[in-house]
């Protein structure tokens, strides 16, 4: 087996992958000589599937030695690549699983259809979920909903917001005690 690699997926609005703690974990990681990438995603506004998901499977050759991190709109592309693809495991940070009501989000293509939990548990060896009670922007039944559907180890936080978007996060030790765990343990 392929050592495991890392990739960070920002959020949409326009994010890139030197948003918030990405560059943090980046740093981490590499200092550990895991293979971690952070790249700004095409689409960036509207992080529309029909972009980012072909990205990730031509451009970034996701496989089955790849662990997805997804901050928000990444965290939905990182379940909807794994009902197609087989991956190590899938972080997600800030995701939901409907559109929440904005245009924005029926615009970006991923709830166009229901989710395969099925499949996203079957192409993915674990998954682990992050959220917080007080994020301005996802409900914490989203992010409970996603932990029971794919049986997902769970933090919740009280205070962790959006994970950056709505305040400045430039570092993330849980997240990165987490990895080391799935890549040493």
């Amino acid at each position: 087996m392929n050592k495991p690699r890392v990739i960070l997926l920002h959020g949409n609005g326009g994010g890139s992958g030197s948003d918030n703690w990405l560059p943090y974990i980046k740093r981490e990681l590499e200092k550990l000589n895991i293979v971690c990438l952070a790249p700004d995603m095409p689409d960036p506004v509207l992080a529309r599937a029909e972009y980012w998901l072909p990205f990730l499977k031509n451009d970034m050759s996701v496989d089955e030695n790849t662990i997805l991190v997804g901050h928000s709109s990444g965290a939905i592309a990182a379940m909807r690549f794994a009902e197609q693809n087989k991956i190590l495991g899938c972080v997600l940070v800030g995701g939901y699983h409907t559109d929440l009501g904005m245009e924005a989000e029926k615009k970006s293509g991923y709830f166009d259809k229901a989710w395969d939990w099925k499949a996203i548990k079957t192409n993915e060896k674990w998954a682990v979920v992050f959220a917080s009670i007080d994020d301005p922007w996802i409900p914490i039944e989203e992010a409970r909903y996603i932990k029971n559907k794919l049986d997902a180890e769970y933090h919740e936080f009280t205070n962790q917001g959006h994970f950056g978007g709505d305040r400045e996060k430039k570092d993330f030790i849980e997240l990165l005690d987490v990895l080391k765990q799935k890549l040493f343990d």
